[in-house]
């Protein structure tokens, strides 16, 4: 029996150090290749580099204007994150607290939402927005963020209602006692017991927003290369016939590393969060 239970462990684990070299060889090529030339790139791809290019990062940090994309990334995830934090728990408690006919119709409506592929309404959104109503073409930036509080709401606030369900009604009514409005009750009380499922939507959001490339593509492709996001703002090394390898894997490099970063330094928070709201 041991030595069946020793060989079973063994089996596992080989399966699991297989699949952890599946996930982290693409990640490989792209650090190893980013710092080579493209003849070396195409001869060879897997291979460590012979010598080692930074002249290449810092021709793409200039080229693809790197420093204003990051801050339109920044300042787009940024502002995006703070408003569906806010509104999706003020939305999640007020639906909880109230738990009317009508507000259970709308949280499941906005839970229903999540299975529509944005595929099947890009189409109508950009014509609504752009032909109809114009705001793609005057204020692309704001129109991106104002969608972004749209599409990631639905998922903040099912999360949070999870959890919300589990903090006591008798807390607010102590504060109520205490001479606290609903207001100042959300805000002193509810709040700070949300910080580790807040915390886990943002990482969880932070990680979409940075990430995605077909919405601002929508939104932006016609803004100017100064309102240009880093997934868009990389295209310029990329042509519809041939790539610039040794210019395009050091900018995707760029892209991911401060997401990587942040990722790295929070990962714990996501499992906990999502635990906490899934079971209370």
């Amino acid at each position: 029996m041991r030595t069946r239970h020793i060989l079973k462990q063994g089996v596992i684990y080989v399966i699991l150090l297989c699949s952890l070299i599946g996930f982290l060889f693409p990640f490989y090529l792209l650090v190893v290749n980013a710092f080579k030339r493209n003849a070396d790139i195409i001869d060879a791809p897997a291979a460590l580099p012979s010598s080692i290019q930074f002249s290449h990062f810092v021709t793409v940090i200039r080229e693809m204007d790197y420093v204003h994309s990051f801050v339109n990334s920044l300042l787009i995830t940024a502002a995006s994150l703070v408003f569906i934090l806010l509104f999706s728990a003020m939305t999640a408690h007020y639906f909880v607290r109230n738990n009317t006919r009508g507000n259970q119709l709308i949280f499941f409506m906005m839970v229903a939402s999540m299975i529509i592929p944005f595929q099947a309404i890009m189409i109508p959104l950009v014509s609504l927005y752009g032909n109809h109503l114009g705001w793609i073409s005057s204020a692309p930036r704001l129109t991106l963020i104002f969608m972004y509080i749209g599409f990631g709401s639905s998922l903040a606030v099912f999360i949070f209602h999870g959890f919300i369900k589990s903090v006591p009604r008798e807390l607010e009514e102590a504060a109520y006692i205490d001479g606290c409005n609903r207001r100042q009750s959300f805000f002193k009380v509810v709040a700070p017991i949300l910080k580790p499922t807040s915390v886990t939507i943002g990482i969880l959001n932070v990680l979409w927003i940075w990430n995605d490339f077909l919405l601002p593509v929508l939104i932006l492709q016609n803004a100017g290369k100064d309102k240009l996001t880093l997934p868009l703002a990389i295209q310029v090394f990329k042509g519809s016939y041939t790539s610039d390898f040794e210019k395009f894997l050091p900018a995707v490099l760029l892209v991911i590393l401060p997401i990587l970063i942040v990722y790295i330094f929070a990962q714990r928070y996501i499992i906990q969060g999502v635990t906490q709201g899934a079971v209370k």
